[in-house]
Order: structure tokens, then C-alpha cells, then sequence
């Protein structure tokens, strides 16, 4: 996210916040929509669920934000909030469907959405079922660190993990995904990260 010169600072917008001020909830929301619905997306793999996502990260944020500590970013929290809410998402509907994550379609998510161009490309289709059929923890490093850009200190701090272990996750997820894509050497699509399925600035 590229900050706009003169916004104001997340801890003033929480700051007003907390004393009531709704518009400050509102730009929080602006600020941080955008990236919470394309991290939800990669993990979900469906629009809709992408969506249902993004309305209760930010319904729990409404809900708690007036108590937050601010232990940690709140670009941090948010992102930990969508990842846990997205990844509860995938479990619940792998029990109710009777299948493993595998086992969910290998289509892309459909429709009008910040994704929509991307993801019509025959390079990002593949990379998408491919994230579908590697482990939750590693597609989660892989969709924050290589796709969303963050690095590995954020992604820890957003996993609540140690960077040793974001490391780790990442290097066994990029030798699963190099495994899936089988033509496409894994630094193909996370060397360029604007390219495909790079990250929503």
C-alpha cells in the first residue's frame, strides 16, 4: 500500500476512532479493503467467499478495534485477522463438502473483482490451482510474502511465527508449487510479482 501524502496515520485514525469520530472507521476500511480482499481471494479461491471474508474481518474490527492495544500493526492485525477468517473458511467447507482442500475446484475465482484481468491469464490459472493443492500453512507464506509483498518479518508477525519458520514454509511451498506447475519454475511467478497474480497496490 503506497501512502497518500497528508493521510493520516493509522494510529490517528484509531486514535479518532475511539473517540467516536465513524468517518476515521471508514478510511481504515478504504485503506485496507483493497489488500484484505486479495489475500482472502488467494486463499478462498472464490469470489463470493473472498467477499463474505473481507465484511467480517472488518465486522470484527468494528467490534474490537476501540480496544486495540496496538501489541502490533494495524496493517498487521488486519492481515492476521483476514488469514485466520480465510483459512477457517477453507476448513469449514472442506468438512461440509466431505474433501480435503485438494479436493475443491481448480476453478478461479469468477466475475468482476480487482483480479478480474489478472487472472484470465493461462499463466495465472495455473498458478492458482496450484496454490489450491499445496498445505494451508505454506499457501498462507506464499500468498503474503510473494504475491502481497510482504516480507518475512511482516509475514511472521502476521502468522505469529518465527521468521525461521516463515522461511521455511516458504522454501518448502515454492518446492511443492515448482512440483505442481511442473514447466514453470517457481521464480517465474515470484520473481515478478506485479506480473499475474502480483500484488494489489
Amino acid at each position: 500500500m503506497t501512502d497518500i501524502p497528508d493521510a493520516p496515520h493509522d494510529d490517528e485514525l484509531l486514535s479518532r476512532f475511539r473517540g467516536g469520530d465513524g468517518k476515521a472507521f471508514d478510511a481504515i476500511v478504504d485503506r485496507y479493503e483493497r489488500r484484505v480482499f486479495a489475500i482472502a481471494l488467494r486463499i478462498c479461491r472464490h469470489q463470493e467467499d473472498a467477499r463474505d471474508v473481507t465484511q467480517d474481518v472488518f465486522v470484527t474490527a468494528l467490534r474490537t478495534l476501540s480496544s486495540f492495544r496496538g501489541a502490533a500493526l494495524l496493517s498487521t492485525w488486519l492481515h492476521r485477522v483476514a488469514v485466520n477468517a480465510s483459512l477457517d473458511l477453507v476448513r469449514r467447507r472442506s468438512r461440509r463438502e466431505g474433501s480435503s482442500v485438494e479436493g475443491l475446484s481448480d476453478r478461479p475465482a469468477e466475475g468482476p473483482g480487482p483480479e478480474a484481468e489478472a487472472i484470465e491469464s493461462v499463466r495465472a490459472r495455473e498458478v492458482h490451482r496450484a496454490l489450491g493443492r499445496i498445505p494451508e500453512d505454506q499457501r498462507a507464506v506464499v500468498v503474503l510474502h510473494d504475491l502481497e509483498g510482504l516480507d518475512y518479518a511482516e509475514a511472521a508477525a502476521t502468522l505469529e511465527v518465527p521468521v525461521g519458520t516463515v522461511k521455511s514454509r516458504l522454501h518448502r511451498a515454492r518446492l511443492a508449487l515448482a512440483r505442481e506447475l511442473g514447466h514453470l519454475r517457481a521464480q517465474d511467478w515470484s520473481a515478478e510479482p506485479t506480473s499475474g497474480f502480483g500484488p494489489l497496490r
